[in-house]
């Protein structure tokens, strides 16, 4: 992890957004997975990179134990029969608020599965990040302390709009340290940082402050995850991983709904990154609603 921020990589960076947009097109285009035999295999995939997420504000521990029990069980038998699934499909983590953590870390233990699926919780004032730093680090080390393996911390969005790259950078290494042994999952809000270069200077300094993934979005901005920005973001942890041998995640989350959506951005992470990073350690899906639509898909095969 470098030890500061390198200008030099942050100084000459000028994006086009039409040839970002035609770029997407074009692999979308020469990579057609959705509708042909290979569908369900991805579906598949998918499913099992998902962050199964409920971040609402009459969260209880009710709801958080039904979450746990879905993300234990995301398929019907009847397509674990269909599919002749010889092993058990489960959801790579969940995702809830500070204070929902113990409940959802106490149902994955009596489920006996908190070794296998993730504790996510979300933290340092979200979704808007314009909280003191010091109540920003206490959130974190509260959540670690209550069962999270990891921390899904939201940037000060101003501090990118302002170009305070330094501060920025400092802020997200202070998050990484407060994690200790814990994932570090820097959510960038996209849909509020004004310029594609601004995403990816963004993302370069997450990384560079030791961000084991970089995520799209809060879910709660008007813009959220969209293919052109993760074109951007994948952009930016291929030259990352030119400069370091370091490989960092990526984490779509808010607007994805449909099944197509899931298998779209596969494509667009296999052809942008290689398959290597096709697997829960390094992609992850924020979502909620679109484990339900990738089952009834699953379903009609």
């Amino acid at each position: 992890m470098p030890q500061y921020v390198d200008m030099k990589v942050l100084l000459k960076v000028f994006i086009n957004k039409s040839s970002i947009h035609t770029q997407v097109q074009t692999i979308m285009d020469k990579n057609e997975v959705w509708g042909t035999e290979d569908t369900k295999y991805w579906l598949l995939k998918a499913v099992q990179m998902i962050d199964l997420t409920t971040l609402a504000g009459d969260d209880t521990q009710s709801n958080v134990f039904r979450l746990c029990m879905k993300a234990a069980n995301p398929l019907s038998s009847k397509v674990i029969h269909k599919l002749k699934l010889s092993q058990n499909v489960r959801t790579a983590a969940v995702c809830v608020y500070p204070n929902r953590v113990s409940d959802a870390y106490t149902a994955l233990s009596k489920l006996e599965l908190n070794k296998v699926i993730n504790v996510a919780s979300v933290a340092t004032g979200f979704p808007s990040g314009l909280y003191p730093l010091e109540s920003r680090l206490q959130e974190i080390k509260f959540a670690i302390s209550q069962g999270a393996n990891e921390i899904d911390v939201v940037l000060d969005r101003s501090l990118v709009l302002m170009g305070k790259w330094d501060q920025l950078y400092l802020e997200v290494k202070e998050m990484k340290d407060a994690c200790g042994n814990a994932h570090l999952k820097v959510i960038l809000g996209v849909g509020e940082l004004g310029t594609y270069e601004n995403v990816y200077k963004a993302s370069m300094v997450s990384m560079m402050a030791g961000a084991d993934f970089i995520k799209t979005s809060t879910g709660k901005e008007a813009v959220n995850a969209t293919l052109e920005v993760g074109l951007v973001m994948c952009r930016a942890i291929r030259k990352f991983y030119e400069m370091t041998g370091s490989k960092v995640g990526l984490k779509p989350a808010g607007g994805l709904k449909t099944p197509q959506d899931a298998i779209n951005w596969l494509v667009l992470v296999h052809n942008e990154l290689g398959e290597e990073w096709l697997t829960p350690q390094l992609f992850r899906f924020g979502a909620s609603s679109l484990l339900d639509a990738m089952v009834k898909q699953l379903e009609s095969y």
